[in-house]
């Protein structure tokens, strides 16, 4: 009798345990459901896709891997150019066009699209020959706008039109015409003029043609050998300033060097303050934490921006930005491992009559040296994603570059070419802090 009215409340339990269980199997995936619920509302997620525009998407993705040529005229003083990218710097020189542009006048060029697709310039009229749909004809006009003919009573999606504009987009290129200029686009896949502008003699040319002239001895250009010259049209592009993209690389390095180094070493002193079994003056412990904490609470972005305004920007209001935020976030560390080492060592030091100074050079910082190695080459691989961002705002490294392709909305081959290089960099700073991390602590640990 008594070994039942025992198992009666045990029995209770384990029906309160089981239900309780259940009601958190239950519970959990209705807050998260409920969780996903609120953000699809309070984020607008209905008005997001309703506000898309799956055109300008692919546009985007396409000028990422692709690049334009534009045959413009000037609606305003007549004249035709063809440009890369519509740029100045990549406009063919006079009597030198691709070969799908075929001018037939003064003021009148033929442009082939792709095949079946043609582009007629006559003045201020247009003719475009869309197989599948149509002649289009559009005329334009300084004091009526822009006129335009189709042969449907309405146009399709891929066109756009007002009174002054009309935007026509189609698989084979775009045109664009306003009171302004009259501008056909051509799509071509890479990315032109990389290596060579268009007034480089070595624009063009394969290979195979470029080693055997780099072979030869026949100068291009004179008072340099042929592989000189084409290293520095290389270096000196442009359209693609491969010298400043270079510079801009390593002033980001370097500013996440600086950052991160004068970091540490601005920390490991004010840890020693910090830490417990180190400091035993409570009220200068507590001061030099809260420091700590103030210092890496505000993030380098916002240091960034109020470092700008006091000393302008520049690489070093960067560097000073990520030394402030990770001295807080080192020293915190630091002290963390001073207070964990071992102080038998230290007292082995001692015992031989060592200074406070030597006891803390050899019977301490051999105990924390991997915990700071590992950490700072962690924050230095860190800091140069960082350095992108805070070059952005502060006008420094590959951010800045990066930022300026962005904000022009057209050179998004550029903005492609910058985010491959700011990746293979991080790779390569991941790579070398790796590499450094298992070389040093292995040897520290060997005694070496």
């Amino acid at each position: 009798m008594s070994m039942l009215t025992d198992a009666a409340p045990q029995h209770t339990q384990a029906d309160g345990l089981f239900r309780r269980k259940r009601i958190m199997a239950l519970s959990v995936p209705v807050i998260i459901v409920a969780y996903f619920t609120y953000i699809f509302f309070a984020f607008d997620v209905p008005g997001l896709m309703e506000r898309a525009r799956m055109d300008n998407a692919r546009i985007l993705i396409a000028d990422s891997y692709s690049y334009k040529t534009h045959v413009t005229r000037d609606n305003r003083v007549g004249g035709i150019t063809v440009a890369i990218e519509g740029e100045n710097k990549g406009t063919y020189p006079e009597g030198m066009t691709p070969d799908w542009v075929t001018p037939q006048g003064e003021d009148t060029v033929r442009v082939a699209l792709t095949p079946g697709h043609e582009v007629l310039i006559e003045g201020d009229r247009l003719s475009y020959d869309v197989p599948g749909y149509g002649l289009i004809e559009v005329e334009v006009s300084r004091r009526e706008g822009v006129a335009l003919s189709l042969p449907t009573a309405t146009p399709p999606d891929w066109i756009s039109v007002s009174s002054n504009r009309v935007d026509i987009t189609s698989e084979a290129g775009r045109v664009t015409l306003t009171k302004a200029r009259t501008e056909v686009m051509r799509y071509h896949f890479g990315w032109e003029l990389f290596w060579f502008t268009l007034d480089s003699p070595f624009y063009g040319k394969s290979i195979g043609e470029l080693a055997g002239l780099a072979l030869s001895g026949d100068r291009l250009v004179e008072g340099k050998s042929n592989l000189v010259a084409m290293v520095q049209d290389v270096w000196t592009n442009k359209m693609w300033r491969h010298k400043d993209v270079i510079w801009a690389i390593f002033e980001t390095i370097l500013m996440a060097f600086l950052g991160t180094m004068g970091a540490a070493i601005i920390a490991l002193p004010l840890a020693f303050v910090a830490a417990r079994n180190f400091s035993r003056l409570a009220p200068l412990r507590f001061a030099v934490r809260r420091v700590f904490d103030f210092v890496r609470g505000v993030d380098a972005l916002i240091w960034t921006i109020v470092l700008s305004r006091a000393f302008g920007p520049g690489p070093l209001t960067g560097s000073l930005a990520i030394l402030l935020t990770d001295t807080g976030t080192f020293g915190k560390l630091f002290s963390e491992a001073l207070e964990n080492v071992d102080h038998k060592q230290i007292e082995g030091v001692q015992s031989t009559g060592a200074k406070p100074m030597q006891r803390y050079r050899f019977g301490v910082i051999p105990q924390i040296t991997p915990v700071l190695l590992s950490q700072i080459l962690y924050y230095l691989e860190s800091n140069t994603r960082s350095a992108t961002i805070i070059g952005a705002i502060t006008g420094g490294g590959i951010g800045l570059l990066l930022t300026q392709a962005m904000i022009t909305q057209k050179d998004w081959e550029e903005v492609s070419y910058y985010i491959i290089l700011i990746i293979l960099m991080v790779m390569a700073m991941d790579s070398l802090s790796g590499w450094l991390r298992r070389r040093l602590i292995k040897a520290d640990d060997s005694g070496h």
